[in-house]
């Protein structure tokens, strides 16, 4: 789709695992194809028809009125759908996520405008929260803490305010909570920024669906994948081979190698 980004460094990461990857223009699928050709299905970052409206909208839309019966059936099959920055809004506009009683038709959710009113691209640290509903986390040990950077003008996580304690105790009672900011102590964000980089509701930086094979997050783990790119790399005697964004990848291509 015309607008996205990182779809290269997606690429580099699964091919990495040994994984066959195709980029296909939404349009393409359309017309010529169907999802169910494939295992794994990654909505990439950026800034999908620009942005208009509103992040993410235009193309949930599209989605929504040519490929809804295909991606419902992808989702009830159990396959991997990952939604990276600008995919995690267009999850959260197809109403898959948080997707408490499955996809709603319309959001429960919304990804707003960065409390800070500006784009924010810095490296955060991310404890994983999630108790093993997840498959995509299921490499990374719980309540260990993580560094990937984000790049994004609209991450702040946010829910009607009347309805705010209510969908937080789902999220914990379904494990959907993945990831959450936290400070360079460890210690929760609390909404501090730049710690906490968009002001989302309780630092909440991804989430995943009660069956745990839909996963949105706004940090990009495909730009922490080497330890190349790590920002600190040039100041360690020996920089590890891979960054703590491979996990995220690997982790899925365990679980497609298991499942099908």
């Amino acid at each position: 789709m015309g607008g996205t980004n990182c779809d290269r460094e997606t690429i580099t990461a699964f091919k990495d695992l040994g994984v066959k990857v195709e980029v296909k223009h939404s349009s393409r699928i359309i017309k010529e194809e169907t999802l169910l050709d494939y295992n794994i299905l990654v909505f990439p970052g950026g800034f999908a028809y620009g942005d208009y409206v509103r992040s993410g909208v235009i193309w949930a839309k599209e989605i929504e009125a040519h490929l809804l019966d295909d991606l419902t059936k992808f989702v009830d099959d159990r396959r991997p759908v990952l939604g990276i920055c600008n995919g995690f809004q267009i999850l959260v506009e197809l109403g898959l996520l948080p997707g408490f009683q499955g996809r709603s038709a319309y959001p429960e959710a919304a990804l707003a405008t960065n409390a800070s009113n500006a784009y924010e691209c810095r490296w955060v640290r991310l404890r994983n929260m999630n108790r093993g509903n997840c498959l995509f986390t299921h490499l990374i040990p719980r309540d260990s803490v993580v560094r990937i950077p984000v790049g994004h003008g609209e991450g702040r996580l946010i829910f009607p305010k009347e309805r705010e304690e209510k969908c937080l105790q789902q999220l914990y009672e379904n494990d959907q909570v993945v990831f959450r900011y936290v400070k360079p102590d460890d210690s929760f964000a609390e909404g501090e920024y730049p710690h906490n980089p968009n002001g989302a509701f309780h630092d909440i930086a991804g989430v995943c669906s009660p069956e745990g094979n839909v996963f949105g997050l706004m940090p990009h783990p495909e730009r922490g994948y080497y330890g190349w790119q790590l920002p600190d790399w040039t100041r360690l005697e020996e920089p590890p081979q891979y960054g703590d964004g491979r996990a995220i990848f690997e982790a899925t291509v365990e679980y497609v190698e298991r499942k099908f």
